[in-house]
């Protein structure tokens, strides 16, 4: 991994979260920035990278991950799926706030939530910035319940720039 100021990311943060101290404190890490920018990108090289030093790690996009619910809990493995998210030392959820969630999916993230509080680790990727988060998730009273799980103990950061989509990085060879 490796750090750009100019997009908001410090090297100093990126050092600190390549160690993969945040992991065995449980803590959280919430990337913020507008389309494009590399949240995905980084958020899958922290993945990588606590896969490197042995942990368990989960990704799901938000959208997909309640398709993933609603099928389990119709063919009964709900318990299983959630079970498994739950014993994920990391768990990815990109795309957070996307659209405003319905009630069956705001409780679905909530329990997720609880289920790893203070045991596992979650990055979440956001184009919202963390004070939209609210109105994205809808009801106030859960709403508090999640934000507050999620930013407690909680790396954030926020990045900044236009999308690099469709621009050619240099390779070794230029």
């Amino acid at each position: 991994m490796h750090a750009d100021a100019g997009r908001g990311l410090e090297r100093r943060i990126v050092r600190q979260l390549a160690t993969g101290q945040w992991i065995a404190a449980h803590q959280h890490v919430l990337i913020t920035g507008p389309t494009g920018v590399g949240k995905t990108y980084l958020a899958c090289a922290l993945g990588q990278q606590a896969c490197r030093h042995g942990y368990r790690v989960l990704y799901r996009r938000l959208p997909r991950l309640f398709d993933e619910l609603t099928l389990a809990r119709a063919d009964g493995s709900y318990a299983t799926l959630m079970a498994r998210f739950a014993r994920a030392d990391v768990l990815v959820l990109d795309d957070w706030g996307l659209s405003v969630l319905k009630d069956g999916q705001r409780q679905d993230v909530l329990e997720i939530l609880e289920d790893r509080e203070g045991a596992r680790s979650t990055v979440i990727t956001s184009q919202l910035p963390r004070d939209q988060w609210h109105v994205a998730l809808g009801e106030p009273t859960i709403a508090d319940a999640i934000i507050d799980r999620l930013v407690h103990n909680a790396h954030e950061i926020a990045l900044t720039g236009p999308s690099q989509r469709g621009v050619r990085r240099p390779t070794p060879r230029d």
